[in-house]
């Protein structure tokens, strides 16, 4: 199996390298794929917990009487 490589470019001379990753290089690649998954879930969770409160505010707002138009002017 082929390691994965990175490419590193100098600026000052525009000689491309690539380069293979060492073994602490692909182990914090895999420790940032967790982190990145665990702050996309976060993120879907606290959006999910904010259009449900929303949801809820409208139906209780609408048990009070206003109408779809009185509910959406309110934001």
């Amino acid at each position: 199996m082929t390691r994965p490589i990175k490419i590193e470019v100098n600026c000052e001379t525009g000689v491309t390298s690539e380069i293979e990753l060492t073994d602490e290089e692909i182990a914090q690649q895999a420790v940032d794929a967790q982190a990145w998954a665990v702050k996309q879930a976060e993120q879907a969770a606290e959006a999910q917990a904010k259009a449900d409160a929303k949801a809820s505010a409208q139906t209780k707002l609408a048990a009070l009487g206003l109408t779809p138009e009185e509910i959406a002017a309110l934001g």
